[in-house]
């Protein structure tokens, strides 16, 4: 004998699987998806404002982390107050997004937080004009695997409270022997 399915219970049983994956675990790393939407693999705050604070890498030095700890990123494409991560690029470096004002925590500059409008509608916090996004290879607080990566069109650096990339990393990821240099601003 053949088990049937009933055609009125596989809407309420799709249903019941999107609702049990959307309430996954404790997780406290953002989701990334597979989709190159921006939508779907912007990293916010869940929410709430945006919180920018400092803390210390051992390869770095100081640089800024979101709420969690995690590394955020500068893309030297972008233009001030303007982003070119979208699609793809967006779903490997997920653009850091708020719900209202960005706020400064732990050693952040206050008078450097800023945001700007995505194309797709979200808003994405700045410091210093640069556009902040977190990479998905950094699966935990403290990582910096994204910085001096070549990716997307252009490199990828953790930021400085002052605002300056932070170049010469060792072993964390970035591209081997380079980044030794002078430490200019963003801009």
């Amino acid at each position: 004998m053949r088990a049937r399915l009933s055609l009125t219970a596989l809407p309420l049983g799709v249903a019941a699987l999107v609702l049990l994956a959307g309430c996954g675990g404790n997780d406290s790393s953002p989701s990334y998806g597979d989709s190159g939407s921006s939508a779907s693999t912007s990293a916010s705050s869940g929410g709430a404002a945006a919180t920018v604070a400092v803390a210390d890498n051992p390869q770095l030095g100081e640089i800024l982390v979101d709420g969690k700890g995690r590394t955020l990123y500068l893309f030297e494409k972008d233009e001030s107050n303007e982003s070119y991560c979208n699609g793809e690029c967006a779903s490997v470096w997920p653009p850091y997004t708020t719900k209202g004002a960005p706020k400064a925590s732990e050693g952040a500059e206050a008078a450097k937080l800023g945001t700007l409008k995505r194309d797709d509608g979200s808003t994405q916090v700045t410091y210093n004009g640069a556009p902040l996004y977190l990479y998905a290879s950094d699966t935990q607080a403290g990582e910096a695997n994204g910085n001096e990566l070549d990716q997307f069109g252009a490199e990828w650096y953790a930021l400085h409270p002052s605002g300056e990339k932070a170049e010469g990393s060792q072993g964390g990821g970035g591209t081997s022997g380079g980044g030794q240099g002078g430490g200019g601003g963003y801009y």
